[in-house]
């Protein structure tokens, strides 16, 4: 009867794709009702004998205790790292901070290695900030110093952008990998060691090796694309400090994974190193530190500091609700059993669980356009096929899985990505062209990062 499971959570799916794509109600609200479909339809089929009882009993009440708990379950471990990721973002930009990064590190590497600069800033970008934002931010500097440096402004974009959304999709704080990270019950100081070595060979190929293949990137300058109003340099943060906040939660992360090794895990000391290298303590600590960096040491005041913190909260609040939509789907998708059918088929085809969470991510990554959405509904899928009582299988490593479907939710986009559109409008390019370049470098992205996987895991 397995197959009855997978066609009752297809067509929760197909709604919820129905429901965002045809007649464009909001993410969320099309997830619960996804979800819903899926605990309904499940009950009906228990109630009329086609499928035998489940471990979950599907009642209406049931149903609704499943997305509650999915819900409130996801968002509890998830909300404080989104929003405080987001609010270090914004204490960012509007300190000058960003600013400083992108400047400082093109005073130092040069023109002639422009390209290395701009992948640099491009990553600490995507890596702290939410990626509309960090977009806006690269965009205009993109154009800026491709006029300085006299080449055509693609061929910096190309590989600018590839940094940019290769951190966003990969790491920590950012809410697909947050999402994943806490569906798949990974370690994320080890998601940060393996997605370092995912992220250098994959914005190496897209944006050195790709660009090769493009053909004519010559692209007419958008002309009213200026850079904004930035504070003057004596105004802004350092450059170390600039880098250095950003980078506290994956530097504090992976030194407590580090310690673990050496760590008696009875002991008091492994107890405090692991409560301080937790994402949330983690992500609190640079926040603290953005506050009094990008806020306090400068001479603004505690007030301006709050302000910048409710505007980061208001701007991410519908992700974090989209989120914990994400988080009931996946629940009652667990709830259905299709889990275990599907786990019989991959074991029964020898199917890399691997392989599969990034096909079924890229499936609804290109019917959804939405990342986090495409990531949290595979995690719900292959989640429960590979994991048993929150505990990974044996032979299936959780933070590779988490990488994996990273890059599932990482590629190829068109008219439906809210970011094809931002590409296209800002760099002023046809619907054809948007496709041949922010296509093609998503698409090369997640192909790289999938090989990169795949090739990891016969060592690990």
């Amino acid at each position: 009867m397995g197959w009855i499971h997978v066609l009752i959570v297809a067509l929760g799916i197909g709604l919820m794709l129905l429901l965002n794509m045809k007649w464009k109600i909001n993410a969320m609200l099309a997830l619960l009702l996804g979800a819903l479909t899926i605990g309904f339809l499940e009950m009906l089929g228990t109630g009329t004998g086609l499928l035998p009882p489940a471990e979950v009993p599907m009642s209406a009440q049931g149903v609704l205790k499943t997305i509650t708990n999915g819900f409130g379950s996801t968002l509890g471990s998830l909300a404080i790292i989104v929003v405080f990721g987001a609010v270090i973002g914004r204490l960012m930009v509007e300190s000058g901070a960003a600013a400083q990064i992108a400047h400082t590190m093109i005073q130092k590497f040069g023109i002639g290695k422009v390209k290395i600069a701009m992948v640099l800033t491009g990553t600490v970008f995507g890596l702290a900030m939410f990626y509309e934002v960090a977009f806006i931010i690269m965009a205009p500097l993109i154009v800026a110093v491709a006029v300085e440096a006299k080449m055509p402004f693609m061929k910096l974009a190309i590989p600018a952008v590839a940094a940019t959304t290769t951190a966003h999709s990969l790491f920590v704080p950012q809410p697909g990998p947050v999402a994943l990270v806490d569906a798949f019950n990974a370690d994320t100081g080890m998601v940060y060691i393996i997605g370092i070595i995912v992220a250098i060979p994959t914005v190496y190929v897209t944006g050195w090796i790709l660009p090769k293949f493009l053909g004519n990137l010559d692209y007419a300058t958008p002309m009213n694309l200026k850079p904004e109003d930035e504070l003057p340099e004596d105004q802004r943060p350092s450059f170390g400090i600039s880098l250095f906040v950003p980078l506290i939660p994956a530097i504090i992360m992976i030194a407590a994974t580090v310690a673990n090794i050496w760590l008696d895990e009875d002991g008091k000391i492994y107890d405090w190193v692991n409560f301080i290298g937790s994402s949330p303590v983690a992500i609190t600590i640079a926040m603290i530190a953005a506050f009094y960096f990008f806020g306090i040491r400068p001479g603004r005041s505690i007030d301006w500091v709050m302000t910048e913190f409710e505007h980061a909260v208001k701007a991410i609040a519908m992700v974090v609700l989209i989120i914990g939509a994400g988080g009931a789907l996946k629940q009652t998708i667990i709830d259905t059993g299709i889990g275990d059918y599907i786990g019989e088929i991959m074991s029964a085809g020898s199917l890399s669980p691997y392989l599969m969470a990034w096909l079924i991510t890229v499936l609804i990554r290109l019917a959804t356009g939405q990342g986090v959405v495409s990531a949290m509904t595979a995690a719900g899928i292959i989640g429960s096929a590979v994991m048993t009582n929150c505990v990974m299988d044996p032979g299936v490593n959780a933070a590779l899985l988490v990488i994996a479907t990273a890059a599932g939710s990482n590629t190829l986009t068109h008219i439906n990505d809210a970011s094809f559109w931002l590409f296209k409008g800002y760099f002023d390019l046809s619907v054809k062209d948007t496709l041949k370049t922010w296509g093609l470098l998503e698409l090369s992205n997640s192909l790289v990062g999938l090989a990169v996987v795949m090739l990891l895991s016969i060592f690990i």
